[in-house]
């Protein structure tokens, strides 16, 4: 995900101090990788360096200054080019599960992969389970909904990888190399 842009998204309702922008990234996005404070303002900073936003006042309210800010033409721009943009899928595969399997059968052979295999797939059936329960819960947003839809699908897709692995793993001849 790109913060910059979440950013610029989150600054189309109106100023924002960078306090507001980090709450309101995790209400609107409670499944996403948390943002850290710092990570908010570091990347405010570029986006002002890079004219996107601009500071647009500054208060203090009891506590320490607090700088709001606001999208500029050239950000709202940024933003529109960024959402009409198709997000091209990964060329390659980049996934620690895929490691894991691999390198436990190179290292460890087939009956370490299958136990890592199982112990994988419980726990996958164990986030979907949670994830599912997350969609009916009274008080979930559409955001939460779809984040949750999001997760699933992947989860899904990874528990068919995982179901073929695993038949191809207990399948394989003895003594054959992995």
């Amino acid at each position: 995900m790109s913060a910059p842009f979440v950013l610029l998204g989150l600054l189309t309702a109106g100023p924002r101090h960078g306090y507001d922008l980090k709450h309101a990234y995790d209400r609107t996005l409670p499944r996403a990788k948390p943002l850290g404070f710092g990570q908010v303002y570091a990347t405010l900073g570029r986006l002002e360096r890079d004219g996107l936003v601009t500071q647009s006042s500054q208060d203090r309210d009891g506590g320490p200054d607090r700088t709001a800010y606001t999208l500029t033409n050239d950000g709202y721009v940024r933003l529109t080019e960024w959402l009409g943009a198709v997000e091209e899928p990964a060329p390659h595969v980049a996934s620690a599960l895929l490691a894991k399997v691999v390198v436990a059968l190179l290292a460890a052979g087939p009956e370490q992969a299958l136990a890592y295999l199982a112990a994988q797939r419980k726990a996958h059936v164990a986030r979907l389970r949670e994830l599912t329960r997350t969609k009916a819960e009274p008080g979930a947003t559409v955001g939460d909904v779809i984040a949750a839809d999001y997760a699933i699908a992947h989860l899904d897709a990874d528990l068919t990888w995982l179901a073929a692995t695993i038949e191809r793993v207990a399948q394989q001849p003895p003594g054959e190399p992995s």
